[in-house]
């Protein structure tokens, strides 16, 4: 029987060794309120301009909500939307910021190298079966052994919106089989009989959660009228740790014809983090980890 537990609260202000112990033990970190609401305000904005006119705030509050016919990651509405998200000069910034750098560094040491590949999720209703499955991103990004995923909610997100769930612990059994699924990736990882436990919590706007890149995750299904959840990731390192190359490219941009940095750089003025991570010194084109499927048991 599958049971929901919350999600296990941090605070930045605990020791680094605290929050490092944690975070071995369950294999993510949760960081409720840690950023300002106007922190993701301008950026938020920004996305669901960019969404228009399939996706609009509702009147008199904050929330984005669905105008039109449902769509999801890969189809041809998400396609057409989703370079303007990747155009955007605070969205690729967001990750660079002083507050959420303190939080990388907790992790990970003085010295992160966050990847160039960054990413906007828009989870719209009524598209059940269509939402991310269990994986893990040790196995879809090549991570190395230090690499860790960063999510930020945007606007509140509560039951029924399509909540980001963890599966506590199951980094600690490495990387898994993977077998085909639907949904976004496109694969699912193995799941063994005793992990019945996830961790999943209604969360608000700036709320941060960090996760190992064995930490199986997996978003629950947008099952509202109309609510659309908006969040955004990456993936970090320790500076100098492996980095598969496939994360040098704009998200989707190996199948989105014309997504690629000098599109998303055209308009921009500030030019600081254009390349930034050339010359970094461990890109790899060696896999990590096993690319084949397994059958599901």
């Amino acid at each position: 029987m599958v049971t929901r537990s919350p999600l296990v609260a941090s605070s930045a202000q605990e020791a680094e060794t605290d929050l490092r112990e944690r975070f071995q033990s369950l294999g993510y970190l949760y960081f409720p309120g840690y950023l300002e609401t106007g922190d993701c305000e301008n950026l938020l904005g920004q996305i669901v301009d960019c969404l228009a006119p399939h996706v609009q705030f509702a009147p008199g509050s904050r929330e984005p909500v669905l105008r039109g016919e449902p769509f999801f990651e890969t189809d041809p509405v998400w396609d057409a939307v989703y370079p303007r998200i990747q155009s955007l000069y605070d969205f690729h910034h967001f990750f660079h910021r002083a507050p959420l750098q303190a939080l990388m560094r907790a992790l990970v040491g003085d010295e992160v190298f966050v990847y160039p590949m960054k990413m906007g999720r828009v989870a719209t209703p009524r598209k059940i079966g269509y939402e991310t499955p269990p994986h893990q991103d040790a196995h879809s990004h090549q991570g190395g052994p230090t690499m860790a995923g960063i999510w930020v909610a945007l606007h509140d997100v509560r039951e029924g919106m399509g909540r980001l769930q963890l599966l506590p612990g199951s980094h600690k059994r490495g990387v898994r089989p993977v077998f085909e699924a639907e949904g976004v990736g496109g694969v699912q990882c193995e799941i063994y009989p005793n992990e019945t436990e996830w961790h999943v919590s209604d969360v608000a706007q700036g709320d941060v959660i960090l996760f190992h890149a064995c930490c199986v995750h997996r978003a629950e299904p947008n099952t509202s009228e109309q609510s659309v959840r908006i969040s955004v990731d990456t993936r970090f390192c320790d500076y100098g740790a492996p980095v598969f190359v496939n994360n040098l490219e704009p998200h989707h941009g190996w199948r989105i014809d014309g997504l690629d940095w000098g599109a998303i750089y055209r308009d921009w003025r500030d030019e600081s983090l254009q390349f930034y991570w050339r010359g970094y010194p461990n890109f790899t084109d060696q896999l990590m980890h096993a690319p084949s499927l397994a059958t599901a048991k």
